[in-house]
């Protein structure tokens, strides 16, 4: 009972405070933290044991590694060594350095200082992992940059970890020579590779042949644990352990079923985490000595964001990310609770100077979520607004007969097939990033606003003879259609439309020529269907061009009504009996053909 009460308590808090935090647009992660400081020792004191609550929880963060392994491909690995040990090596030195620095001149010792120092240095992996998850951006320049960064700082653990006994004094009677720990370490490492190279993929096929979804689950869960659990009895991190075994397995067939097996275990145990980092926090501490704590928090803060934006700027080259990259992974890491409990247990560091910088990280943490989401409301616009604030490109001299607005999906297409055919073209587009992506694969895009008449006519419209609308904005585009109608109407209008009400309301402005962007793609994918199950070639393209004529005319007949919700339904109904007829036509006049 005494376990079904707590995990009633965990599931109510989770269940009730992050849907909340969700909701103010401040993230799952910081829910689970005030939720973990509400029920622990220092808030109602619903739970007690948070040691053993956080020692299970940490196969949260075992786990979360184990699927970033599994989506980084050994080769993917091998391209963010730049990022891991060049810009990774270098946050943690200088960070660490500077942090050592400051705990030293506050009258920590020497060994001490180090530790802390480098400690501090660490972020936390499954913090700004979840945070860049939930927001989709793991995969833009800074996403890739801050995952590179976190995966050295997991590697930096192994060395604070074996800096330890040569700092302090270990509490066992005999401790083992450094070579030896040095050898074991080795020989666990590449058995581990060995292992998971020539042994994993056999024991997973043979696992699937059973047709056993519970002991497939169960399979994955004891190679994760397994791998983690051996890694951790030679001194090594157990989060590491687990993103060897996913980068062993990232290769193999089985890496998407693996994925979706461990990601409800994943999920549920890394909110357990955070909400036992929450209960670990002394709230008692930070009632006694506000200030002191609050000057430490926003001190790591500040000289961690300032490190990482430094470096952001030496490898981005650019403000806006390099800020992303400062704040996202700016707090301390769960590995410090690890650290600093063991710095305690060596003699290298007092009890009340571990407790007061687990209070530290912890709220350290909370502040990433506030000023991230902070950054993102009223930070990340006003430099975006900057960016597109720079002045429009000058068109080209050479009188192109076509000019294309929007040089994205669509207008690219169309782009690569003049460039084939050797035909000048223009191309403008609103977007100064998508401008200078698209300059460094050599296309030549003007920055601009088609919607502008003077930029127009410096693009020398009243020259050319095609105008391809394909810019991806409904509004954007509507406004572009009337200005080219307006004031070049010898230009003969191709454009592309997001949906039907898009269609329509291009058609209104009587741009002729209009393309809806997911029709055609759907009508062949029909064609394919109608292949596959018995039709002929020619009569799947015979159906296809039947329904491409009808579709057409009926566009064209509902566009005059298409404010009229009812009036629309009423003609659809009536379309698709039409449509029927014509197929049970044209199927009885091939009977009389056969």
């Amino acid at each position: 009972m005494a376990f079904l009460h707590q995990a009633l308590i965990f599931l109510g808090a989770a269940v009730v405070s992050v849907p909340l935090f969700k909701r103010l647009g401040l993230g799952s992660v910081l829910g689970y933290l005030v939720a973990g400081a509400i029920i622990g020792p220092s808030g109602a004191r619903l739970i007690g044991d948070v040691e053993n609550v956080l020692h299970f929880s940490e196969l949260g963060v075992v786990l979360l590694l184990f699927v970033i392994g599994l989506e980084l491909q050994p080769s993917r690995l091998w391209s963010l060594r730049h990022s891991v040990f060049g810009l990774g090596g270098a946050q943690v030195l200088l960070t660490g350095g500077l942090l050592a620095a400051v705990c030293w001149l506050l009258g920590l010792p020497p060994g001490a200082a180090i530790i802390a120092g480098f400690g501090l240095s660490l972020s936390s992996t499954a913090f700004a992992l979840q945070l860049l998850a939930e927001r989709n951006q793991l995969t833009t320049g800074y996403g890739r940059l801050a995952f590179g960064i976190l995966l050295f700082q997991d590697l930096a653990v192994i060395p604070l970890l074996a800096a330890l006994p040569l700092l302090g004094h270990a509490d066992a009677a005999s401790a083992q020579p450094g070579w030896y720990t040095g050898i074991k370490v080795v020989a666990v490492l590449v058995g581990v590779v060995l292992a998971g190279r020539f042994l994993l993929r056999p024991l997973f096929r043979g696992v699937a042949a059973f047709h056993s979804q519970e002991l497939f689950t169960a399979t994955a869960l004891l190679v994760v644990v397994g791998t983690a659990a051996l890694l951790n009895a030679v001194g090594l991190s157990m989060a590491l352990g687990a993103f060897l075994a996913g980068v062993l397995l990232s290769e193999s067939e089985y890496r998407h079923e693996l994925e979706a097996d461990i990601e409800p275990f994943k999920g549920l145990l890394l909110g357990l985490f955070f909400i036992a980092v929450g209960m670990s926090v002394n709230l008692r501490l930070i009632v006694e000595r506000p200030g002191l704590i609050t000057g430490l928090v926003l001190g790591l803060v500040a000289l961690k964001g300032a490190v990482l934006y430094g470096l952001g700027r030496f490898s981005l080259k650019e403000q806006e990310p390099s800020l992303s990259l400062g704040i996202v992974i700016s707090q301390g890491g769960e590995f410090a609770f690890v650290l600093f409990a063991l710095a305690v247990s060596f003699r290298v560091m007092q009890p009340e100077v571990s407790e007061l910088l687990v209070v530290v990280v912890g709220l350290s943490m909370a502040t990433t979520p506030l000023f991230y989401a902070a950054y993102e409301r009223w930070g990340r616009p006003r430099f975006r607004k900057e960016a597109k604030t720079r002045e429009y490109d000058v068109a080209p001299e050479e009188d192109h007969p076509v000019i294309i607005a929007g040089f994205g999906r669509v207008g690219q297409v169309v782009g690569r097939l003049l460039r084939a055919k050797r035909i000048g073209f223009t191309a403008i587009d609103a977007s100064p990033e998508h401008i200078d992506f698209m300059k460094r694969f050599g296309s030549q895009v003007f920055y601009g606003d088609a919607s502008r008449l003077d930029l127009l006519r410096a693009a020398r419209a009243d020259k050319a003879r095609v105008f391809v609308l394909a810019i991806d904005d409904m509004e954007a585009s509507l406004r572009t259609a009337q200005t080219v109608k307006e004031h070049f109407p010898h230009l003969t209008v191709f454009a592309r439309a997001r949906n039907r009400v898009h269609a329509y309301r291009l058609l209104d402005l009587g741009i002729e020529h209009v393309m809806r962007e997911t029709f055609a793609g759907s009508m062949e994918l029909g064609g394919d269907i109608l292949q596959t199950l018995g039709l002929t070639f020619s009569e799947s393209h015979r159906v296809m061009e039947r329904l491409r004529e009808h579709d057409e005319k009926l566009l064209r007949e509902t566009a005059r009504y298409h404010r009229d919700e009812q009036k629309l339904v009423e003609m659809a109904a009536r379309a698709r009996k039409e449509l029927e007829s014509l197929f049970e036509q044209d199927d009885a006049e091939q009977k009389k053909s056969a």
